[in-house]
């Protein structure tokens, strides 16, 4: 069985994010990227179920500028066999990027399709449902266990009441949450390794995809500021200042 993951390249988690000065997306001119941190829960759960016997190969696939090639190189030295780069260097939303895989999956044909549950950017929390649509697949998002079968695949989401289970028929799609699993570390003989395995490079158009976007990024802004806390000497001043100033009683 063939294993498709959808990584995508961001801003490193641990980067202070700033504006651009004319407000039009976040600052990326040097400043340190990595994989997406749901992507590489997904990857790591590929690469258990490839090692549990389950999985004959896993195919890692990003979407953007020629720098993503580096991040697929982080996703080979974790384990993956081999990687697919679609080349595009404009702006790209959620219902493209589902386009371009629903492509990719019709012409590699994996049996599981694993993504994250979100990107740290953008937040959409998207792209893995309107892909499980494109596709007429059955989908488990918010995953955070998982247990292949032969046909089917059973998965626990996480939702507002507690812990969801669904059985999926084979071929489905699967958005990871946090608690999947913990990653593995890239060792250097595997970075090394990584160097030689195959990337695929294509574009949308290779895969007769026309990317064109409903939206508009109007403007982006830093969130206001948080005022200073205040110490009250007493409850009374307390409900007094919820009453008159904030107004919530």
């Amino acid at each position: 069985m063939k294993i498709m993951v959808a990584i995508k390249r961001v801003v490193d988690y641990a980067v202070k994010i700033r504006v651009k000065t004319d407000k039009s997306g976040v600052e990326t001119s040097n400043v340190k990227m990595s994989m997406n941190p749901f992507c590489e829960i997904a990857l790591e759960e590929a690469l258990r179920i490839k090692e549990s016997g389950r999985a004959s190969e896993v195919v890692a696939v990003s979407i953007g500028p020629a720098q993503c090639v580096d991040t697929l190189r982080t996703g080979l030295a974790m384990g993956a066999d081999r990687g697919i780069h679609i080349d595009y260097t404009g702006a790209l939303y959620p219902l493209s990027i589902a386009k371009i895989l629903k492509a990719l999956v019709r012409l590699e044909k994996p049996q599981l399709l694993l993504l994250g549950k979100q990107a740290i950017d953008d937040d959409c929390n998207q792209t893995g449902q309107m892909v499980a649509g494109l596709l007429e697949w059955p989908q488990g998002t918010f995953a955070s266990k998982v247990v292949l079968e032969e046909n089917t695949v059973t998965v626990d989401r996480e939702v507002d009441g507690g812990l969801e289970t669904l059985c999926l028929d084979l071929p489905a799609v699967i958005t990871t949450d946090l608690r999947l699993n913990q990653p593995r570390y890239a060792t250097l003989p595997n970075i090394m390794k990584a160097k030689s395995k195959p990337i695929k490079k294509l574009t949308p158009a290779d895969l007769e995809v026309e990317i064109r976007s409903d939206l508009e990024v109007v403007e982006v802004t830093e969130p206001p500021k948080r005022k200073a806390g205040v110490m009250l000497s007493s409850v009374d001043e307390l409900i007094d200042k919820l009453k008159n100033e904030a107004r919530v009683l």
